[in-house]
């Protein structure tokens, strides 16, 4: 739209822009008078999506090999919502702006799974690190956007980017794709991902918690579905609900008793940001077998105890496999979902038999199938569960590994602590 020759739509965004840089500047501004104060040198500040998560993701499993290690560290959390459970030796803030000037300038180190906001501003002598929320994923991210990646956004990730010591990776993936992906040159801690140690060997102890927590049968198997994030409004509030999932729950559950045995349960969780608009759906035809974990701060502990991961583009598909249980693809909206993300990190297509690939522009120096079936509708997934072949599944996920450079060992907290304390003891 236009008026006078002038393109509306970007003067409303280079407005916008200026707002966010005169009102990141006043965010700066409490951040420099917070600095009378003097760093504590075993303090660490700690964020999960941007103050909407709580004790979980990567942070969650750093914290508590550092808290084992030493009691003495002191952990400060931020929450948006202060009713957010915590252990006993981790003290909950409100994420807000003179809080996080005060304990973030005051902290000897940082670690966040998101962006900090902008106008935040380390401190010579602190440490940042970025564990993200991803590692080895489906939907690009940053740059690889093209035009969905907005200028804001991009102004936003620099500034975040530019405070970062170290970015938490698992393979040779990620150091691919992050130097546009997420808008960073840094040094890289090739750990693997932290919360992804629970999935690594023997996960009885996990599978014990959660039969006793939801009073399940020892007998009985789980499947969880987990989309990914979907942003839509209803009245101009964001909602999880302004697509209806196609998936039906009762036909995948019946496919999955035909192929693998035993009574099943569906374990829903959808992305952390939406988790509480999730109790309005409801599914009669499932009755008691349907379990919402989506309110659970943590999904990793939970995912251990899985015997089988659906999903459409979640990252978490590949963290499940580490463990080596089924995974299935369920993405039956591919070429809207394409347009709305800009591009894809692997080539999706839409012939369920044709092995899908990495995006070369992306992963230049890789050349991998993904080992995971692909299926559009509920016809294509039943024919994915019931056709499942465990021996070739398992030498694809080898190739898989081998291809993308894998990293992970079980170990990741423990690395990613001994960094920490590295720089906490300087």
């Amino acid at each position: 739209m236009r008026w006078n020759g002038w393109d509306i739509e970007v003067m409303k965004e280079r407005n916008y822009i200026r707002y966010r840089k005169l009102k990141a500047l006043a965010n700066k501004m409490c951040f420099m008078a917070c600095r009378i104060f003097p760093i504590k040198k075993n303090r660490i500040s700690i964020c999960t999506f941007e103050g909407k998560g709580g004790f979980g993701c990567n942070p969650k499993y750093i914290v508590e090999e550092l808290h084992r290690r030493n009691e003495d560290y002191e952990f400060v959390w931020f929450v948006n919502d202060m009713q957010k459970e915590f252990p006993p030796y981790i003290t909950k803030v409100p994420n807000t702006l003179w809080s996080r000037a005060y304990w973030l300038s005051t902290s000897k180190a940082w670690i966040d799974n998101y962006r900090k906001p902008y106008g935040t501003c380390k401190r010579k002598g602190q440490y940042y690190m970025n564990t993200w929320h991803a590692t080895i994923g489906f939907k690009s991210i940053g740059l690889w956007r093209g035009k969905a990646f907005s200028q804001m956004a991009y102004l936003v990730s620099k500034n975040d980017s530019n405070m970062i010591d170290d970015v938490v990776i698992d393979s040779e993936w990620c150091a691919e794709m992050y130097p546009k992906g997420m808008v960073y040159n840094g040094n890289y801690l090739w750990s693997g991902a932290p919360r992804c140690d629970v999935l690594y060997g023997d996960r009885t102890k996990y599978k014990e918690m959660f039969w006793q927590r939801y009073k399940v049968g020892k007998e009985d198997k789980m499947v969880m579905f987990a989309p990914t994030f979907r942003e839509g409004t209803a009245n101009g509030k964001r909602s999880i609900f302004s697509e209806a999932w196609t998936l039906d729950f009762k036909r995948l559950l019946k496919n999955l008793e035909m192929r693998f045995g035993g009574e099943w349960y569906l374990c829903l969780r959808v992305h952390p940001q939406l988790a509480s608009g999730v109790k309005e759906y409801q599914d009669s035809l499932l009755e008691e077998r349907l379990i919402d974990v989506s309110q659970e701060d943590d999904m990793y502990e939970i995912l251990a105890a899985m015997d089988a991961f659906v999903t459409d583009y979640s990252s978490a598909a590949m963290d499940a496999s580490y463990a080596h249980m089924p995974v299935f693809i369920y993405a039956d909206d591919m070429e809207k979902y394409l347009n709305d993300r800009g591009s894809m990190l692997w080539n999706l297509s839409a012939e369920p038999s044709k092995a899908v690939t990495n995006n070369k522009e992306m992963t230049p120096g890789i050349d991998v199938v993904l080992p995971y079936p692909v299926s559009r509708d509920n016809k294509e997934l039943e024919e994915a569960v019931l056709g499942f072949d465990e021996e070739k599944y398992i030498s694809m996920m080898k190739q898989f590994e081998n291809a993308v450079q894998l990293v992970f060992d079980g170990k990741a907290s423990v690395k990613a602590a001994d960094r920490l304390e590295e720089y906490l003891q300087r």
